[in-house]
């Protein structure tokens, strides 16, 4: 997958400054949020904008600069959280990671201009932090809208990958007789996570991989078993 990133977006409409969405093809408003700052990365948080929520990116346009603008596609979103621990930053937010292109270099070129498709998080500050809990679900169902392209390949070789949530199975440890059964919990499974709120909204998904050869030699097993009682 290509990842897009965190670019400029600066296309309003002539008379109420929304932006120009991709209507032509099926991009539609899901949620507007006035008085939203917006930091970038480790930056000090920028003057409040509107933030419009739709069914493939997030846009922030700022209410003092016209010309000033954020978008950012969901397909680039691998998490968000909703924070209210002051120690992790000083306003409750709406904390998320954007995929990048890997670069070592940091996100500011040596002119000091700053690169947005370099930006790995960024945080929306509500004025109204009340709004923490709408705009988390607001999130989780667009995120829901724009799951990750699966390529061909990779469907053939998890054809007999099972996925289960969370709530219907416990991991238990096991020794080296389990191999078989290999359990991994991926982060970018995660739709969201809410900090202190209902947390069956998005829960992480684990992949149980089954090994078919168990079952072909539990087969042969009873198979031989059949034949001594014979």
């Amino acid at each position: 997958m290509v990842v897009g990133g965190l670019r400029e977006f600066a296309l309003r409409r002539n008379g109420d400054g929304s932006p120009a969405l991709d209507e032509s093809n099926g991009e539609e408003l899901m949620h507007v949020q006035p008085s939203v700052a917006v930091a970038l990365g480790s930056r000090s948080v920028e003057s409040p904008g509107t933030l419009y929520i739709t069914s493939r990116k997030l846009i922030w346009l700022s209410d003092v600069d016209v010309a000033k603008g954020y978008a950012v596609d969901f397909l680039s979103i691998s998490l968000h959280a909703v924070s209210r621990d002051p120690q992790t930053y000083s306003s409750p937010c709406i904390y998320t990671q954007i995929e990048v292109v890997e670069d070592d270099e940091d996100d500011t070129e040596s002119t000091g201009v700053l690169d947005l498709s370099k930006i790995r998080e960024m945080r929306l500050v509500p004025s109204d932090s009340t709004q923490l809990d709408t705009l988390f679900d607001v999130f989780c169902e667009c995120a829901e809208l724009n799951p990750e392209p699966v390529e061909e390949e990779e469907e053939e070789e998890s054809g007999h990958n099972w996925v289960f949530s969370a709530d219907q199975m416990v991991v238990g440890g096991g020794g080296e007789e389990d191999a078989e059964w290999q359990i991994s919990q991926s982060p970018t499974s995660v739709i969201g996570h809410s900090n202190g709120g209902d947390e069956s909204i998005a829960q992480p998904m684990l992949e149980l991989r089954i090994n078919d050869q168990r079952f072909d030699d539990a087969e042969e097993m009873v198979h031989e078993s059949e034949t001594k009682d014979h």
